[in-house]
């Protein structure tokens, strides 16, 4: 069975956006390289540095991947095809109207446990990412997350939407990190103290 990792791309004052949801600066690091990574998206191109294209390529490379509703509906569901090319488990209260015909790829679910639980299904042998906060701080709390990843970009936003907010459960100890050094991010990959 894959491992459970999250994933996101955060400001230095630990934001992973601004508070219009703005995220390009963030997102500066995909675009400044020389090494062209596959995305399964064709409207979403990925050229970096060597160093991120090897860490890129281990996080595209996922059985599933778990989305929160209101990332799903920034990018539109990225039109059902994922830059990572796996199915979507959306956690959501609410379906859309026409999911299923809008977004074949994509399956909804009402709380986190069933969100991994199917994503996990799903994979098969392969990873599953969260690419929320939201729902990475609420697995977290459940003790489902095996691995925390952080793409730490040199951009200080002073407000805008936390990647890790107060833990209900209390403080979490990571083991050390992985380090890699890219152009424009610095990437930090955390397991989870069991």
């Amino acid at each position: 069975m894959g491992r459970v990792f999250s994933h996101m791309t955060m400001s230095l004052d630990g934001f992973i956006a601004n508070p219009e949801d703005g995220i390009d600066e963030l997102f500066e690091w995909y675009d400044d390289g020389e090494v062209e990574v596959e995305s399964a998206n064709p409207d979403i191109r990925l050229s970096v540095d060597s160093a991120s294209a090897e860490v890129l390529r281990g996080l595209i490379d996922v059985g599933a991947l778990i989305s929160g509703r209101r990332l799903f509906d920034l990018t539109d569901g990225w039109g059902d095809q994922h830059p990572v090319g796996a199915p979507v488990v959306v956690v959501s209260h609410s379906v859309p109207e026409n999911a299923a015909e809008r977004w074949p790829r994509t399956t909804f679910v009402g709380d986190v446990t069933t969100a991994v639980e199917l994503a996990r299904e799903i994979a098969g042998d392969g990873n599953v990412t969260i690419a929320s906060a939201s729902i990475t701080q609420q697995a977290l709390d459940l003790g489902l997350v095996d691995e925390v990843c952080v793409s730490l970009v040199p951009v200080l936003f002073g407000e805008g939407i936390p990647y890790f907010a107060k833990l209900d459960r209390g403080h979490l100890l990571l083991e050390d990190p992985i380090v890699v050094q890219g152009r424009r991010a610095l990437h930090l990959r955390f397991a989870v103290r069991r």
